[in-house]
């Protein structure tokens, strides 16, 4: 479904508009292919590789502004269960119980999850799983 292309202008208006920077980077090679340069010369200007500058291009010809949206990532699984989850769950909740605090150090976490489960994560990974419990 082949759309009217947006004038460089309008586009200009987009990007300082744009608070997600990749964003802005695909709205920028947009604008860069509408003034004539090359997918090659687009992806060097903005460092990026030729193959994303292909794919962006591609994306707004088909189907405008539309795409040149991000899809959804679904990342990595959990390597904790979901009983896993709800085990350390209630640790949490009697730890904070027995300290009187809403403070859990994430390194007392850390080591619970790899005695219990065996399973090893990076203390960031730590307090990632706590803000998502």
């Amino acid at each position: 479904m082949d759309q009217v292309a947006i004038d460089k202008s309008c586009i200009l208006k987009i990007i300082r508009k744009e608070k997600n920077a990749r964003m802005r980077l695909r709205l920028l090679a947009i604008l860069h292919f509408q003034e004539g340069r090359s997918r090659y010369q687009i992806a060097a200007f903005l460092k990026v590789s030729r193959t994303s500058v292909n794919k962006w291009v591609n994306g707004y010809l088909s189907n405008g502004l539309s795409g040149l949206k991000e899809k959804a990532h679904s990342g990595r699984p959990s390597a904790l269960s979901i009983e896993q989850k709800v085990q350390l769950n209630n640790y949490i909740e009697s730890r904070k119980n027995i300290l009187n605090t809403d403070k859990l150090k994430g390194n007392d976490v850390q080591s619970y999850i790899e005695s219990n489960f065996g399973i090893k994560y990076e203390i960031s990974s730590i307090y990632k799983i706590i803000e998502k419990l």
